[in-house]
């Protein structure tokens, strides 16, 4: 299971309308370097693993996005989207730790939030990772 943690402009991003939690596309991008959660606020941020071997500069495309208050009341919401995947083909998908999120359709591709798995991840040849979204979604915000 993956615990994403969000980058803290995402917030802000998310405040003054530049990322739209319902309407936007959010992709997934791979990297062998610590984000920083307090200065990183652009994909342009974050150094991405080599395009080859079934990785694709840009990352894949989130699908079954959701963004909702968890039961009328509640003061909780959460944005989630499916589980999401690589799979390497043609060799092993050069190394990464970090898996993170972002708008790719706002200007300049804000960041929303990463994970780190803690050590060095491999795919070989034929293999796949697969990003296990939790019930509780990548990120939650509660209204007190």
């Amino acid at each position: 299971m993956a615990t994403f943690v969000m980058f803290h402009e995402a917030m802000y991003n998310i405040g003054n309308g530049a990322v739209d939690m319902d309407s936007h596309t959010f992709k997934a991008v791979l990297t062998n370097s610590a984000p920083s959660q307090a200065a990183d606020d652009e994909l342009a941020d974050i150094t991405q693993i080599a395009a080859s071997n079934g990785y694709t500069t840009g990352g894949v495309t989130l699908t079954g996005v959701t963004w909702a208050e968890t039961g009328a009341g509640t003061g909780i919401w959460q944005w989630s989207c499916d589980d999401f995947s690589w799979t390497a083909s043609g060799g092993t998908m050069p190394d990464f730790r970090y898996v993170v999120i972002y708008s790719d359709t706002s200007t300049g591709d804000k960041l929303l939030a990463y994970v780190d798995y803690g050590g060095t991840v491999q795919i070989t040849n034929g293999n796949s990772f697969t990003v296990d979204i939790q019930s509780n979604g990548v990120v939650r915000f509660t209204v007190t």
